[in-house]
């Protein structure tokens, strides 16, 4: 017998050449993902061809009741692992209805910076390395005992596979999660079709059980922050299959208390003259001028990342800044291939996991 997922989910692309396109943004909060879906008379294959759209700004606490609507515009199509076939998810940006960007419009103004011609011609690559925490529904880290503790970091309890194959594609989704406890499993398993578009580069366990990490990248310009903001997205209608919850917040152990490593958003860095022979002089220089900014950048990196960055568990202190060659303590970090090399890339380490992946803030 089908499931209700499974109906709702439904492929007709034997039967119509119709598509649903998901339209998703971000909702008030800033974290918040929001989506809608509607039906078009056929398939699309750039942002351009699809309407713009609106929503009742109202409820997501974007637009006051007596002037509610706020317009849908398309920005990246991703390929839909859910409903499959020609279907599509959307990630758009929002407006007013005069066109003026709203306040948690964050994208417009990345956008205005990354289309310059001189930041274009610099190629910038971004990697992200998005952590999160897996929870049950009772808001407990999923593996651990109920009501207890794991054993030390590094000891894990759950297994947990989110596969995003090393390419430039995201080819498959697979969730299995695997709890043990009192002897017992238990295996929760979903395969979404195939997903062109995102770039996860890599997976791994972090340090605290029940903590994760995929990584979006290389990918060029804003298209990052498109990508990792898609790639939540299916992540949290993946947990939900599996009757778990998603957390981005910094540091969820607070909540639990204990010596945990909270969660980051590592973003590494380069742009073309950093990656051709000499670009070590550019890395430096470009290090020296986020010092110079740290304050700034620090209040548009993540909300509660105070709880995170307290000098503990691979961070620097977040009132002061740092950097260093394999320095996993420093607030950004060069590799060591970098320095042997003359040229790469760098890594910013004070983002946290909830940041905004398409702000304007370098």
């Amino acid at each position: 017998m089908a499931s209700l997922n499974d109906l709702v989910n439904l492929n007709l692309s034997d039967t119509t050449e119709k598509i649903i396109a998901e339209y998703i943004w971000v909702g008030g909060s800033g974290m918040d993902l929001r989506s809608k879906a509607r039906t078009l008379p056929k398939p699309v294959t750039k942002p351009s061809e699809l309407p713009k759209w609106n929503y009742d700004g109202s409820s997501t606490n974007q637009a006051p009741g007596d002037d509610s609507e706020v317009i849908l515009y398309p920005q990246a199509i991703f390929k839909d692992p859910f409903r499959k076939g020609n279907n599509i998810l959307v990630m758009c940006d929002t407006y007013t209805p005069a066109g003026e960007p709203i306040p948690t419009n964050k994208r417009a103004a990345a956008a205005k910076i990354f289309s310059h011609p001189d930041v274009e011609a610099e190629v910038p690559w971004y990697g992200i390395e998005q952590e999160y925490t897996l929870l049950t529904r009772s808001n407990w880290p999923l593996g651990w005992p109920a009501g207890g503790f794991p054993g030390p970091q590094k000891v894990h309890t759950l297994n947990f596979r989110l596969v995003f194959p090393c390419n430039r594609d995201l080819t498959t989704v697979e969730l299995e999660l695997t709890r043990h406890s009192e002897g017992t499993s238990l295996t929760l398993t979903t395969r979404p079709a195939c997903t062109p578009g995102i770039n996860i580069s890599g997976i791994n366990g972090e340090v605290m059980p029940g903590q994760w990490e995929f990584q979006v990248g290389p990918s060029v310009g804003i298209s990052a922050g498109d990508e990792v903001w898609v790639a939540r997205y299916i992540l949290e209608r993946i947990t939900e299959v599996a009757g778990v919850v998603v957390s981005f917040d910094p540091n969820h152990s607070c909540s639990v208390l204990g010596d945990w490593n909270g969660a980051g958003a590592h973003t590494n860095y380069s742009t073309k003259s950093m990656r051709e022979d000499g670009g070590i002089d550019v890395i430096k220089a470009a290090i020296k001028k986020l010092e110079a900014r740290h304050s700034e950048h620090i209040a548009a990196y993540g909300e509660g990342n105070e709880r995170r960055l307290t000098g503990h568990h691979e961070t620097a202190n977040i009132n002061k800044f740092t950097w260093g060659v394999a320095n996993r303590g420093a607030s950004v970090r060069i590799g060591r291939d970098t320095e042997k090399d003359g040229k790469g890339y760098f890594e910013d380490r004070r983002p946290a996991s909830n940041m905004i992946p398409t702000s304007s803030h370098p």
